[in-house]
């Protein structure tokens, strides 16, 4: 079995040398005649492209002869018919240089030769792609004129003009040739290119460096291209990059196995210059809107944020979750609350001698540390008027020890300003509980409010008080019944809008 395993592989290695040796011995042969020509009548600037053509195919002739002589077997198809095309897309590559750079300066005859060799090499690819097929007997035998059609235009197309849209650019290839063809077709459409001869190094080049597009390779000796492209996608940072598959594998396997790894694209070498720009810039333009959607995306969050810090500024939280859930109306009555009103004392004279931005600094200070004693004892900031502060506990959200937590909060609030923290202001401080109605008022500035007749009485005990006292309503002084030493002192007095009633002062 042995012997008849080696005999058919020996048959499969004559079978396909036959079939290529023709096409690759008629690319070594003109490609002689075009180097002569150009050594005799120019340009000079041409010959080193042309003796890496050169070099190529008779690379791609001693890869054929060895075929045919038996000294390598076919063994891995896929292998074998990347190690073929290598050199055919160097031929082909360097080929179109020649033409793009000095086609005006060659001689036609020269030019036409030029053509013979990209011709053959389109014969050369069809062959390849034929006898390794799994069953070459069947395949067709006519060339590939899609093949041959695309290099003829592509070696006739003048140099076209470079596109706006460029990119930094990384080439992963282990083949010298091949890196070096990529990117001088790169940078001709206006690109900035970093090369690397493995995966290893593209990963220490990514580390460092970033890149608009990645082009990869598939056979290397480190690490393959597919892994090397899970290895980018796998990695937070680098997940984004795009990036193109190139091989010389003609396998539906490989291009499925790419395009499921995270791959843009796909190119099949020898890559056709044409096609290159055109996938090329389709990934930079594809590329240029996902950072634009992201740059929109963190716009959009940070003006959510901003919003949302503005609103939690203003309204209370269980407010905002009321209204993200869709309520139009927010309205709520609560049978028991403690409402109080701080006021300075003197400001009114103060404002007409003070600098204005003094005058704002002080209060702006003054409600600031009232803001953050409300926040420590759970009381709810209604808002200011002037240089009044009005404050409640029991809305939005009730609390039985919310006339407690008032009173702690006004405590605390004239100790502040006694401590020196309202710049040597001093306040007058009322606090009355019991029913009250809250709700959200306004369209364009929202703003969350408290009514009722406790709020009024509030306000009335702020304004009969005295400087660094609280001025409890009768309802207030039982609720706190537990907290205050002592006897408060008592005040019988006619309130505005209320009539004659008991209030205490308390320290």
């Amino acid at each position: 079995m042995a012997v008849e395993d080696k005999i058919r592989r020996r048959a499969m290695s004559i079978r396909i040398a036959q079939r290529l040796f023709g096409p690759a011995e008629a690319i070594a042969g003109f490609q002689d005649i075009v180097l002569e020509e150009l050594r005799k009548s120019g340009p000079d600037e041409a010959l080193a492209d042309a003796l890496k053509v050169q070099a190529a195919a008779h690379d791609l002739l001693a890869l054929v002869a060895a075929l045919k002589n038996g000294e390598v077997e076919p063994g891995d198809k896929t292998r074998l018919r990347h190690d073929l095309r290598t050199p055919v897309n160097a031929i082909l590559g360097y080929s179109e240089l020649i033409v793009e750079d000095f086609g005006d300066r060659i001689a036609p005859s020269v030019l036409a030769d030029i053509r013979t060799v990209t011709g053959e090499c389109a014969i050369l690819v069809s062959q390849i792609d034929r006898v390794l097929d799994t069953n070459p007997d069947t395949a067709e035998t006519t060339i590939d004129a899609l093949t041959a059609r695309s290099l003829e235009q592509t070696l006739s197309l003048s140099r076209t003009e470079q596109s706006a849209l460029c990119g930094r650019i990384l080439v992963v290839d282990d083949t010298a040739q091949n890196r070096d063809l990529l990117k001088r077709q790169l940078v001709r459409q206006g690109h900035e290119v970093t090369l690397a001869a493995s995966a290893t190094e593209a990963l220490a080049l990514v580390e460092t460096g970033d890149f608009d597009l990645a082009l990869v390779d598939i056979l290397m000796p480190d690490l393959n291209g597919i892994e090397l492209l899970g290895r980018l996608k796998a990695h937070q940072d680098w997940r984004q990059i795009p990036v193109i598959m190139v091989s010389g594998l003609n396998e539906i396997r490989a291009v499925t196995r790419c395009i499921e790894a995270g791959a843009e694209d796909y190119l099949e070498k020898p890559v056709d210059p044409v096609l290159l720009e055109s996938r090329v810039r389709a990934c930079l333009e594809r590329r240029r809107w996902q950072l634009r959607e992201r740059e929109y995306v963190a716009r959009i969050e940070y003006e959510r944020d901003r919003a949302d810090a503005l609103l939690h500024a203003m309204l209370p939280a269980p407010v905002i979750r009321r209204l993200r859930d869709g309520e139009d109306v927010i309205a709520d009555r609560f049978e028991v609350a403690t409402i109080v009103f701080a006021d300075i004392v003197g400001f009114t004279p103060l404002v007409a001698s003070i600098d204005p931005a003094e005058l704002v600094q002080r209060l702006t200070a003054v409600f600031l540390t009232f803001d953050d004693i409300a926040d420590r004892h759970g009381v709810e900031k209604i808002k200011t008027i002037g240089d009044a502060y009005m404050a409640a506990c029991g809305v939005p959200v009730p609390r039985r020890d919310h006339a407690h937590r008032a009173f702690d909060f006004a405590r605390d609030m004239i100790r502040a300003t006694e401590a020196g923290h309202g710049g040597g202001l001093s306040i007058r401080v009322g606090l009355h509980s019991g029913p009250v109605i809250a709700g959200l008022v306004g369209r364009v500035r929202f703003v969350y409010d408290v009514w009722g007749a406790t709020v009024n009485l509030a306000s009335r005990l702020e304004a009969s008080g005295v400087p660094g006292r609280i001025h409890l309503s009768g309802d207030a002084r039982r609720l706190l019944a537990d907290r205050l030493i002592g006897e408060p002192e008592a005040r019988t007095q006619n309130i505005k809008g209320v009539g004659v009633m008991t209030t205490y002062l308390v320290d």
